[in-house]
């Protein structure tokens, strides 16, 4: 059976994921600390800009970030869920 070819996570996804969490636990006014789930994918994001890449291997991802942006994308893919049952 043929080795499967590594995921490749978009720079828009990843930029969803960190807004998701972004929005569940924002930063108050007096800081800027981002919560831990998406300070983990921030620090992956920062890469893709600095070294322009378009697409990363969810093989370069710390367990952290994998677990952060499995969590994120499923609640995204249940929000699009219900809005697919109410229309």
């Amino acid at each position: 059976m043929p080795a499967q070819a590594p995921q490749q996570i978009s720079i828009i996804e990843l930029e969803r994921a960190i807004n998701y969490w972004r929005s569940k636990y924002p930063s108050s006014r007096d800081t800027m600390t981002l919560c831990p789930q998406a300070s983990c994918l921030a620090e992956l994001y920062a890469r893709m800009i600095i070294f322009q890449i378009h697409e990363i291997s969810i093989a370069e991802f710390s367990a952290k970030a994998r677990k952060a942006l499995g969590e994120a994308e499923q609640a995204f893919a249940d929000r699009q869920n219900r809005n697919n049952r109410a229309a």
